[in-house]
This record gives structure tokens, C-alpha cells and sequence, in this order.
């Protein structure tokens, strides 16, 4: 087993390893795959030395849960960190119902998502996640995708964050006060309304998708900033861009999981020929460089198989030269004022 390094989640008494283990791939909505196939990654990834797990009930309607806690339910309670999302209540679909636009398939059949986040959808959320879990602690509790990316309308965005802070904001926080809950966040896909929320309650993490990666660091500006002024971690999803990062970077990558534009997939053949000329795989590059700001506390990729989870922990221990760093700025092909290796 590899001991991994552990880091604080803002101010609380929670450690995480460096690297988790994200959710959503096992959930089936992108790729098929099985039950004993997701028992057994995140088995593996818990013999490699993962000790932070990340879920929610959205990820195949409770599929990514129910096969989460198989495998967790096993382990001492005490190893491990796990996370778990609000902001959505599942019911059995009623004969006739008229399934929402956004309604994915493959999730688990029969289920139907429901937007909730009052204080009794938090509540009743997180009841639920402990049945299907088979749990009886959730450590932390991310508000779950309350941004533009997943909304597409202004206002109904400005609706639901008003109803998070009226509402769901007091379930959170009294769970915490209870001692229920270790932590309380937002897991969402943008660095400006992160900052809204941390701005706006008291937040101990935010769980931002993909938005401070070799390809885009725009977080620097405001975001991160103000995470190391209030004592907020920062876990990073998606550090692989939804894959265009994780190496052999060709027309058709995806990114944000279409599709990437012409401009992102040249840059990130940029980035992937420095990291070749200095003999590291882009994927490493792409999973430490988030590490090296002081605000964030874990990287969380997903995976669909043990050969994907063995990976992206052996990409922590490749060694990568400070010239690396050196050079996409030179270049560049990174932000000049994100934190590297000196």
C-alpha cells in the first residue's frame, strides 16, 4: 500500500489524502460499468492508499452511492473521509410522469431527480444517502451543482442559490454544529460562484470541477485568493479536463466532456511536448499541478477501471523536474503567477 500525503480540510479536524477517489465515472451515465467492477476500484483504490472518497446521489440516480458503500461499508469507518452531495431527492418514477428535459439514461432504472434545496430537501437528501451508502457518517456535505454550467438560466441560478442560503444553508449548518456532519461545501464547475457562496456563508471546502488545471487557471484571479484569506480548502475534480489532459492529446479530446475546441486541443499539445521533452507523462503533470497552491487539499479523479485508479495514483510519485514548470511559463502555456516548484 502507498502512504499518500494528507492535508486539512479548512478548518476543520478532517484529513484527506492528496488524492481521492472521484464518483461519478462509476455512476454509468458516460460508460457502462458493473457492480463488482466498481466494488472492486474502489477497493483497489483504498489499497493504494486513497483515504478520501467523493459521491452523490446524481451520479446514475444513486448507482454511484449504492456501489461506493459496498465497497466502504467494509472498511473501518475511522480510515476514511467520504463526501457525499444535497440538491437533489430521487423518487420512484410514477406511471405517466413526465421525466425532466435534462433526465439522463442509464442511471438507475426507475428513479427520478428532483431539484430540493430547502432545509427539509437537506435533510431528506442526506437520509436517503445514508440508506443507500449503508453509512452511518457522511463526513462532508457539498452543496451539489448550483451554476450556470449545469443551469443554462440566470435566473432560476439566482433562485436556487437564494433558496441555498435562506434554506439549505441552516440544515447544513446545524448538522455541523450537531457534530453530524464534519464539513460543509459547494461541488460545482465554476470558480465565480464558488466565490459567491464562500462569500455569502460559511463554507469549510468547495469542490470546484475542472476549473484550475494546466489548461485554464482563471481561478487564480479572485477564487483562490479569497480560499486562503477565509481558511477554505479547495478539492479539485476533473483534474484530467475530462480527458484531454491525460496524455496523447489528438483531435476529438474531450473537454468539459465534449468535444474540445481547436485552440484548447493545440495548447494542450503545447503543454504535452514540454512534458515529453522532459520525460514526464502530461497526466502526472496534470494531477500535481494543482498541489502546489496552499488552498487546495485533494484531486479527486474518477476512474472505470483498477488499471485507471493504480494510475492515477502512480502519477503522485513521478518526479517532475522544476525546469518543467519553467518552461510552460516561459511559454506561456501557464499562468505566470500559479504556484510551481522553485
Amino acid at each position: 500500500m502507498t502512504a499518500l500525503k494528507r492535508r486539512q480540510v479548512g478548518k476543520t479536524k478532517l484529513e484527506v489524502t492528496e488524492i481521492g477517489l472521484g464518483g461519478a465515472p462509476m455512476g454509468g451515465f458516460r460508460a457502462s460499468i458493473s457492480d463488482a467492477e466498481a466494488v472492486q476500484l474502489t477497493n483497489d483504490g483504498y489499497e493504494s492508499g486513497i483515504r478520501y472518497f467523493d459521491t452523490s446521489p446524481f451520479y446514475g440516480y444513486g448507482r454511484s452511492e449504492l456501489r461506493m458503500g459496498a465497497a466502504l461499508r467494509e472498511k473501518p469507518r475511522d480510515s476514511y473521509v467520504l463526501s457525499t452531495k444535497i440538491g437533489r431527492i430521487l423518487h420512484v418514477r410514477k406511471p405517466g410522469e413526465v421525466l425532466p428535459r435534462d433526465f439522463r439514461e442509464n442511471g438507475l432504472p426507475g428513479f427520478v431527480p428532483q431539484f430540493d434545496y430547502t432545509y427539509d430537501g437537506v435533510m431528506r437528501s442526506l437520509e436517503h444517502s445514508h440508506f443507500r451508502l449503508g453509512l452511518d457518517r457522511i463526513d462532508i456535505a457539498l452543496v451539489h451543482d448550483v451554476d450556470f454550467w449545469t443551469i443554462k438560466d440566470r435566473a432560476i441560478l439566482d433562485e436556487r442559490f437564494k433558496t441555498v442560503m435562506d434554506s439549505g444553508f441552516r440544515a447544513l449548518d446545524e448538522l455541523r454544529k450537531a457534530g453530524i456532519i464534519s464539513a460543509i461545501g459547494v461541488g460545482i464547475n465554476e470558480s465565480d460562484t464558488s466565490t459567491r457562496f464562500i462569500k455569502a456563508g460559511d463554507f469549510d471546502c468547495m469542490l470546484l470541477a475542472g476549473r484550475y488545471t494546466l489548461l485554464e487557471q482563471g481561478a487564480l484571479e479572485e477564487f483562490l485568493p479569497e480560499c486562503t484569506r477565509r481558511g477554505v480548502s479547495v478539492i479539485l475534480g476533473g483534474p484530467y479536463n475530462s480527458g484531454i489532459l491525460t496524455g496523447n492529446v489528438k483531435a476529438g479530446a474531450t473537454h468539459d466532456y465534449v468535444a474540445a475546441p481547436q485552440h484548447l486541443v493545440e495548447k494542450a499539445q503545447k503543454i504535452e511536448a514540454v512534458c515529453q521533452r522532459h520525460g514526464v507523462p502530461l497526466g502526472a503533470a496534470a494531477m500535481q499541478f494543482p498541489l502546489f497552491h496552499p488552498a487546495f487539499c485533494s484531486v479527486i479523479p474518477g476512474a472505470l477501471s483498477v488499471a485507471e485508479v493504480k494510475q492515477n495514483v502512480a502519477y503522485m510519485n513521478v518526479k517532475i523536474p522544476v525546469e518543467l514548470w519553467s518552461e510552460l511559463k516561459q511559454a506561456k502555456l501557464l499562468d505566470a503567477a500559479a504556484p510551481t516548484p522553485n
